[in-house]
């Protein structure tokens, strides 16, 4: 069985794919961007049988410029390479198009496919269309319309840069009034609860401060959602990791995204962390 590992990096132009690229080849993996999709299986044989010192992690960005076929056809390309012992995961990135459109009027660089004088929403049109079969055969998406670079930058090389094995759990709290994470594959409601927004000497601390945290507790309300949410998620483990299911995102949401969902994902990480291989948390509204 080959130890060789190939990560493909894909997704929406504008939604980060160079800088997933530069964090695993800071990582140690030999990256090449934009590789045609028909060169896949030679890429992956030169990677399997080559004496060049260039080690045994890849990974390899590919965009809307190749032809359709070929990107319909690439899951299956991936799914005969794992025949040939080598592991591989496809990462899916993607944005809102206001936040791409924002993005390109900053850096102010061409879309790869605007042509003439087409609008920018066009080609972001043609582009969501052509690569959503990629999104729905991903191992894992992830819409980074709210995540910073740094953000991005440690989710890749907490969840795929890194050596693992088994399925690796996001706990990831949110504010609803900034939207619902789209890529989340469970997303719980936190506002039933007390907020401690409403608590004058609470209102500029988080979930993580011990006064918010001992004005949770205090609510009998707080320990039976977190049980529930426990249970559901705990009880569904497995049967994910023996569907072969490479990542799970749990997302965990409150008004804004600062006391309720923060205390619950803290406490619901800690709770799965022995049930997982891999489990990371994240806050998406703090700092």
């Amino acid at each position: 069985m080959s130890d060789v590992r190939l990560i493909i990096v894909t997704g929406l132009s504008g939604s980060g794919k160079s800088v997933a690229l530069h964090t695993l080849e800071d990582a140690g993996y030999y990256c090449i961007d934009n590789l045609p999709v028909s060169l896949i299986d030679e890429f992956a044989d030169y990677a399997l049988h080559s004496d060049a010192p260039i080690g045994e992690r890849f990974a390899v960005g590919i965009d809307a410029r190749n032809p359709a076929r070929d990107l319909r056809q690439l899951p299956g390309n991936l799914a005969r390479l794992g025949e040939q012992g080598i592991s591989t995961e496809l990462l899916f990135l993607y944005a809102e198009d206001a936040i791409l459109m924002r993005r390109y009027s900053e850096t102010r660089r061409r879309h790869p496919l605007a042509e003439g004088e087409q609008p920018l929403a066009d080609a972001l049109g043609a582009e969501r269309a052509l690569l959503e079969p990629l999104r729905e055969a991903a191992d894992w998406s992830m819409d980074t319309s709210r995540t910073t670079v740094h953000d991005l930058r440690a989710l890749i090389a907490e969840r795929v840069a890194g050596e693992r094995s088994g399925l690796s759990v996001l706990v990831q709290s949110f504010g609803f009034k900034h939207g619902v994470p789209t890529d989340a594959d469970y997303v719980f409601d936190t506002r039933c609860l007390p907020n401690p927004h409403w608590e004058k000497e609470l209102r500029s601390q988080t979930g993580r401060d011990a006064e918010v945290r001992a004005f949770l507790e205090s609510q009998p309300e707080t320990e039976t959602l977190l049980t529930q949410i426990h249970d559901l998620v705990s009880h569904w483990l497995p049967t994910y990791q023996a569907a072969g299911r490479s990542y799970l995102t749990v997302a965990i949401g409150c008004t804004g995204g600062q006391h309720r969902s923060v205390y619950l994902a803290e406490r619901l990480a800690a709770a799965l962390r022995p049930a997982c291989s891999h489990i990371s948390l994240r806050h998406r509204e703090l700092p």
